[in-house]
């Protein structure tokens, strides 16, 4: 049994008090099986999330030749332990002009992006594809970027689907924005050391920013000879637990375990942020887990204006848009001027969720009908893009879940525990 077509929150009763472990960051997944790919020796990652988008990832190094050894954890589902064997830089030789070796990366832009400048390092000719929005998402400017180095890309359109010809290693210097995506700079920054590249992230923000830092930190510190690495929890995924503890409240309230302290993931201030202050910015404030900051603001009692939104409109889905379009539809005053919204204090009725087929929105609109009754999501299994036992977490016992009742919306029947994950 698997997810239906559309789901319905039930809110529970009164507050809900429980400890919930959440899987490993996507982010530190994908950077450190690169990085594992092109070290030397067998890396081990512990705490490793498995999502579309991770084995999206081990898939396409699995098919280029990476031996990749996946086996289960027993405290959090959705985790992996994943041990891969580094070739010292070699990336496997590709096809043909003729015959291309083909590798499909889905929806994730983390493996689309990483995997466009580490194949570079090959020989030969890929074909790099995914699904229909991913054709959508930008990455010309990495590619413009890799093109000065001497590598060849052909494109249509600056987007997937790329045909990427190897031309190994080459010394040289290029240099990648931040407007669009911080992806194209970690992309270089984790194969420039095998490439030989010298990377340049102009901009008043470059070193600031959050996820470019991340790839830094995490270069830096990984044991390119071997060894084991612990992927802590995705601080984005924690920020729907944490906004459930707050529109819940209870004595003790939901926390999640082993938050982490590590400062690489911007999302690891999330709790700080509640109650909601007048001003967050996705710039400087948060990363992805500002969309559940916005949907909790019609609950506070000021208006709270979100800043600096751009890069939302370029991921699975016009996210500025959709998040304005649902809390709408929901009876929330929002306002949209450029790339900020300003939400009003409101009072919420229930609504049909579309979810564009973006786990993010799939789960913020979850944590409103946590409060609000007649919530329903459509399409929830789109949150096995980075969360696939997101829903188990509301529905499981307290105190490892919230204990809420999650129902088939087309035939009000209570779903059980198993019937909650994707298929």
């Amino acid at each position: 049994m698997v997810l239906p077509d559309a789901i319905e929150i039930v809110p529970p009763a009164g507050p809900v008090n429980a400890l919930v472990t959440v899987p490993g960051s996507k982010s530190i997944t994908n950077r450190a099986l690169v990085l594992g790919a092109l070290g030397s020796g067998t890396t081990t990652l512990r705490g490793a999330l498995w999502s579309e988008d991770t084995e999206a990832m081990v898939a396409c190094l699995r098919a280029l030749g990476f031996e990749l050894e996946v086996a289960s954890e027993a405290d959090e589902p959705a985790n992996r332990t994943i041990s891969i064997d580094g070739l010292g830089g070699v990336v496997p030789p590709g096809g043909t002009a003729a015959e291309p070796l083909r590798l499909f990366v889905g929806n994730a832009g983390t493996a689309a992006r990483f995997l466009t400048a580490m194949l570079c390092l090959g020989k030969g000719v890929y074909e790099l594809s995914g699904v229909p929005r991913m054709h959508q998402r930008p990455q010309g400017e990495l590619v413009e970027a890799l093109r000065s180095l001497g590598y060849r890309i052909d494109t249509r359109n600056g987007r997937l689907p790329l045909r990427i010809h190897g031309g190994g290693r080459r010394p040289g210097n290029c240099s990648v924005g931040l407007d669009e995506s911080s992806q194209f700079a970690s992309a270089l920054l984790l194969s420039a050391a095998a490439g030989g590249w010298e990377v340049e992230v102009p901009g008043h923000d470059a070193e600031e920013s959050p996820y470019v830092e991340m790839t830094r930190q995490l270069v830096a510190a990984f044991p390119a000879g071997g060894g084991e690495v612990i992927v802590e929890p995705d601080a984005s995924s924690g920020s729907y637990l944490w906004a459930a503890g707050h529109l819940l409240g209870g004595k003790l309230g939901i926390s999640v375990a082993r938050w982490p302290s590590s400062r690489w993931q911007i999302d690891e201030d999330f709790p700080r942020y509640m109650p909601l202050p007048d001003l967050l910015s996705r710039q400087s404030h948060l990363g992805d887990s500002i969309m559940t900051a916005i949907v909790m603001a019609p609950f506070a009692d000021h208006p709270v204006r979100f800043t600096d939104l751009g890069r939302l409109r370029l991921q699975e889905c016009e996210r500025v848009e959709a998040l304005r379009t649902e809390l709408t539809k929901c009876g929330a005053k929002v306002v949209e001027e450029g790339d900020t919204l300003t939400v009003q204090p409101s009072e919420l009725h229930g609504a049909e969720i579309e979810t564009y087929g973006d786990h993010r929105m799939a789960m913020c609109f979850a944590v409103v009908g946590l409060r609000v009754p007649g919530i329903v999501i459509r399409d929830p299994a789109c949150v096995a893009k980075t969360f696939p036992n997101f829903f188990q977490k509301l529905a499981g016992r307290v105190p490892a879940g919230l204990g809420v009742e999650i129902r088939d919306a087309d035939t009000g029947r209570a779903l059980g525990f198993g019937e909650l994950l994707p298929g």
